[in-house]
């Protein structure tokens, strides 16, 4: 991309995601991630009233009476924003592509982390980590991260959740905020990593998905690739059963993820590259809260 077209989509992007950052979310972001950091700072004799998951067992058995662990919250947070940019980001059959929402949403996240004086850093992932940002504050940092997400591009297609997960357990000491910013068409199951990776850190999981993902359109015989793979092949979509073992399919799938985030607590929002995802980060800080 030229370097002058480049500046003006910056530009643009952050005209529209800072503004909604601050007059919209900054609020709802506070008190949705406001006090999830929590740093240890003393151990005390237990009180009646207090939390027995805080007794701190070692102390306790060295004492013979009960102790529990005090935590206080952090002052600023860690806010990682795990980007897919495998292929099938660049799909779109109505007026924009899953990777300019995405970009969209990432951006209105980092202004967010910023304005409450939370450090932000990104991994770009495909089936292998493609970039590591460290965490940084500042308005600088933040249009970086912005240029990379218009004009990244990435090494491989494919697709691997597990791998970036991983890599956010093993590389992020402290704990954080992380962000997952995917469609989450992955193949194979990501849900071991996922437990993994929530209990050392806060996971929140955003797909952004098509419409044309979700139901075929009754246009005849079509030839469908896989953005990720390159395989090619026909299909009738004027099948009524075709259209129906799709959407099946495609339900089944959803359940499926839907219901590995509950099982790892880990919250969660779909939003559709059409709708307004303004509203959907808004019910998603609100159910946190």
């Amino acid at each position: 991309m030229e370097t002058s077209e480049l500046l003006k989509k910056v530009r643009r992007i952050e005209i529209k995601t800072r503004g909604l950052s601050r007059n919209i979310f900054a609020g709802q972001y506070h008190s949705a991630f406001k006090g999830r950091g929590m740093a240890f700072s003393e151990v005390r004799e237990y009180q009646y009233g207090d939390d027995i998951r805080d007794i701190d067992w070692n102390v306790t058995a060295r004492y013979v009476r009960p102790y529990i662990k005090v935590f206080e919250e952090e002052r600023e947070l860690t806010v990682m924003l795990l980007i897919d940019v495998s292929g099938s980001r660049e799909f779109g059959s109505v007026n924009v592509m899953k990777k300019e929402i995405i970009t969209e949403i990432a951006a209105t996240l980092a202004f967010s982390a910023i304005q409450n004086n939370d450090k932000i850093g990104v991994v770009f992932f495909s089936d292998k980590i493609e970039k590591f940002i460290p965490p940084q504050k500042g308005k600088k940092h933040i249009l970086y991260i912005i240029r990379e997400l218009i004009d990244f591009q990435p090494e491989d297609t494919k697709t691997d959740i597990s791998q970036v997960l991983k890599y956010l357990t093993n590389a992020i000491k402290k704990r954080c905020t992380a962000f997952v910013i995917s469609d989450f068409i992955n193949k194979g199951s990501f849900k071991d990593a996922l437990t993994i990776a929530n209990r050392k850190h806060d996971v929140v999981a955003i797909q952004v998905y098509d419409r044309r993902e979700a139901e075929l359109p009754n246009v005849g015989l079509m030839k469908i690739k896989d953005a990720e793979t390159g395989l090619e092949q026909w299909i009738d979509s004027s099948s009524a059963r075709v259209r129906e073992a799709y959407q099946e399919w495609w339900q089944q799938r959803q359940s499926e993820m839907s219901d590995s985030f509950k099982k790892c607590r880990v919250d969660s929002v779909s939003i559709r590259t059409e709708d307004d995802y303004v509203k959907a980060l808004i019910a998603l800080f609100d159910k946190r809260n």
